[in-house]
């Protein structure tokens, strides 16, 4: 009897037992198959179709996952594979991108707070677009929510505020276009916010310096406005990316617990804080593309984790001290375009220490690519004696004065202009001859039509080579009539020849044949404008010269540019160099790409109106006896594809590209790949190329076709990196390429995480030993 009680026992708790099992019950089972419906039968989902067990019982792949808990989903997971392709978004559905015109957001959502034990959701991918609805709030137990790469836009919806279980909220890559929300600090969990890639716009909300158990805060590729506030508080904050947006306060104080501070390309100013060399356990700082000046706090190179550091285009002037000690971890510094002076600190000597330092366009000593001393100082002095308040204060007292002036000087230069002829106009703004020690001025003309907005132009351009008008005499001399001994080559744009001047200097001379149609005039004002690309990345342009003299054929005359002559040959003559020494390893090759990408860049954002279509290919661009890339071919559209039309539509600057700069991205993808496959890519062509992109999705594909130099000085990672960007470069459709601001930042990303596989490479070696 004893032995019946304890059998009727165990069989009551057996029982018992059952429902806890993870069995998922018919109704959420018919949920899933809802939301499949919904989602127009996303191929990730395929596996429910025709299976009659229990979904919690499927296994988990990369692209779905279903978990369950006491008979109910607690874990939906869903990767698809509509990725956001379009740049702009106007709340329709987009063929082959979004769901179609049928979906609804409002009925999805509705369908999936049925699932009301759910504590993981991830929904990324999948093509859903609309306006967020507030019935997601429903979903009361959600500790993650991540919808990225959708087509959501408006605002996120406030009811999300009740949702106080979310530790992570994850909504990259959509559409949000309206102000972050204030309400963030009602949600006490939250650790993880990330919101990049949206349209989100207005102030850096307050409210998040509050939220102190944040760990990532992920707000990059908005256009955020204002001032950051102070983050202190936030001290178990470890990630701030806030790149790409529009913040322009002085830098604020930050917690000691960050590792990464990515604020690049906003507009911030003052000088970068001393406390932030007390950041001890920061590993990557970016601060390049804004507005920053004084001398950077020495303590910034020296701490103890920092790997990563990059002060590029600022203001930054002064002098760092020449001894200090550089951080063992450091493997990418770049202070590069700023207005530093003095010497170079001995521990950023990268020959020294192999870690990657790129310092041109400063004013240091000893060092190549520099301005001229006077350059840096007058900035500097410039900075002194005139702040933005004292601006502010001048435009308001004259302001009205100014525009009464202005409007005087246009009425009178329209009627000495009807009173003058053309060779009045010749003679006041573009003078025959410009002597060699003389700065070029910026003529009104072109500052009213053709602005030139970089910072080195504005200045006067110290430090960059004299421009000139060259006589013919002068280049026949040079060349020795153009003989064909000085002939260095002939390209689709016209012939190159190598040249002597009197002083001594080499030069190279590209003849170009342009049509009669388009005047001097004309021309000289396209020069004008050309003649004001500077930088340390492009070839520089020393002058030019018209001929006029040609009698064979009445309908063209020739056109002579003089550039600066730089002897080690071009990027693509050394990616097929198979010599020992001479072969390029990948770090490298990375320099030569992150200089060609910061030049063109340049082409597209320093100057208006910008220069598109730049004939990128690897023999444009030159490497020096330093192993310096420089772009050359740049700004021909300028001066040869649009002559006629420009002439016909009165010389309008605008007209002078016509090319997207996207065309440039897709160019520049192949000089990536010439990059990845060195000499197997001669004779192959583009098609060749396009048709073995495939290969590099597998260890044994990338074996294939990827340059065994490459292969055997790269880290995966680093690798990685750069294939991602050269599929997404040439893409085929246009407004899925990346800007040039997103393909330099990757590069540089890459050569950092490369310097880093060294240093640790390195390390175990001497270890080892």
């Amino acid at each position: 009897m004893g032995c019946l009680k304890i059998f009727v026992i165990v069989v009551f708790m057996w029982a018992l037992l059952i429902p806890n099992t993870h069995q998922l019950g018919s109704y959420e089972t018919q949920i899933l198959l809802q939301l499949r419906r919904h989602l127009e039968y996303p191929v990730q989902l395929d596996v429910l179709e025709n299976y009659n067990g229990d979904f919690c019982n499927l296994g988990s792949t990369l692209n779905m996952s279903i978990i369950c808990e006491n008979n109910s989903v607690t874990e939906l997971k869903i990767k698809g594979d509509k990725l956001v392709k379009v740049n702009e978004f106007h709340g329709v559905a987009v063929p082959n991108n979004t769901l179609s015109e049928r979906f609804s957001i409002d009925s999805f959502v509705t369908t999936l707070t049925r699932l009301s034990s759910l504590k993981v959701l991830t929904l990324v991918s999948l093509g859903i677009w609309g306006p967020l609805p507030i019935k997601i709030h429903r979903l009361s137990s959600l500790e993650v929510l991540d919808m990225s790469s959708n087509f959501l836009f408006g605002k996120v919806p406030s009811e999300l505020s009740t949702m106080v279980k979310l530790h992570t909220l994850t909504f990259d890559g959509n559409f949000f276009n309206e102000s972050l929300p204030e309400w963030l600090d009602l949600l006490p969990n939250i650790t993880i916010l990330s919101m990049k890639n949206n349209r989100l716009k207005g102030k850096f909300p307050h409210s998040i310096s509050k939220i102190t158990c944040l760990t990532d805060i992920i707000l990059s590729h908005n256009a955020l406005s204002g001032k950051l506030p102070d983050l202190s508080a936030l001290s178990n904050l470890h990630l701030l990316d806030l790149r790409e947006n529009h913040l322009d306060s002085e830098l604020p104080q930050l917690p000691q617990g960050l590792t990464t501070i990515l604020l690049s390309s906003n507009a911030f100013s003052g000088e970068v804080p001393e406390e932030f060399g007390k950041l001890n356990l920061l590993q990557h700082l970016d601060l390049s593309n804004n507005a920053l000046t004084g001398t950077p706090p020495a303590d910034l190179f020296s701490l103890p984790s920092i790997s990563y550091l990059n002060l590029a285009f600022n203001v930054l002037s002064g002098s760092l001290p020449e001894h200090f000690n550089c951080g063992s971890e450091l493997g990418f510094v770049d202070i590069s375009d700023n207005r530093l002076l003095g010497m170079l600190p001995s521990c950023l000597n990268a020959s020294l220490d192999k870690r990657i330092v790129k310092v041109s366009g400063n004013c240091l000593l000893g060092t190549q690519y520099q301005h001229s001393e006077s350059y840096c100082k007058q900035a500097s002095l410039a900075k002194k004696r005139t702040t933005g308040k004292e601006i502010a204060i001048l435009v308001g007292v004259v302001g009205g004065t100014v525009i009464l002036v202005v409007f005087l000087a246009v009425v009178l230069l329209i009627f000495c202009r009807r009173q003058h002829a053309r060779h009045d106009v010749d003679r006041y703004m573009f003078p025959k001859v410009v002597q060699d020690n003389a700065q070029p001025n910026i003529s009104a003309e072109l500052l009213a039509n053709a602005r030139i907005i970089s910072q080195t132009a504005a200045l006067g351009s110290q430090g960059a080579p004299s421009y000139r008008v060259f006589s013919m005499e002068e280049l026949e001399e040079a060349t020795k009539i153009f003989d064909k001994s000085a002939l260095l080559g002939e390209g689709s744009i016209g012939k190159i020849y190598k040249g002597k001047l009197e002083n001594g200097t080499y030069v190279a001379v590209r003849e170009l044949t342009v049509h009669r149609r388009c005047t001097s005039w004309n021309f000289k004002l396209r020069m004008d404008l050309l003649s004001k690309f500077h930088h340390p990345h492009l070839v520089s342009l020393l002058g030019h010269c018209i001929d006029d003299g040609v009698q064979d054929d009445s309908t063209v005359h020739r056109l002579f540019l003089v550039y600066e002559f730089i002897p080690c040959g071009n990027f693509r003559a050394r990616l097929s160099e198979t010599t020992p020494g001479e072969v390029l390893n990948w770090s490298d090759r990375l320099a030569v790409l992150i200089g060609v990408a910061k030049a063109v860049h340049f082409l597209h954002t320093g100057v208006i109106p910008p220069s598109f279509g730049n004939s990128l290919k690897t023999d444009s661009i030159l490497l020096d006896e330093h192993q310096i890339a420089k772009l050359s071919d740049y700004g021909m559209s300028i001066l040869t594809e649009e002559s006629e039309k420009v002439e016909a539509k009165g010389d309008g600057h605008n007209a002078w590209n016509t090319r997207k700069k996207e065309d440039d991205v897709y160019n520049f993808g192949f000089i990536l790949l010439e990059s990845l496959v060195g000499h197997f890519f001669s004779g192959k062509g583009e098609t060749f190329l396009l048709n073995e992109m495939t290969s590099f999705g597998s260890q044994d594909g990338r074996r294939k076709i990827v340059d065994p130099a490459v292969l055997t000085t790269s880290s995966q990672e680093s690798l990685s990196i750069v294939i991602s960007l050269t599929n997404k470069c040439i893409s085929p459709e246009s407004q899925s390429r990346p800007s040039f601001e997103d393909v330099l930042w990757n590069l540089q990303y890459a050569a950092q995480v490369q310097a880093t596989a060294d240093t640790d490479q390195r390390s175990d070696a001497t270890s080892l030993s």
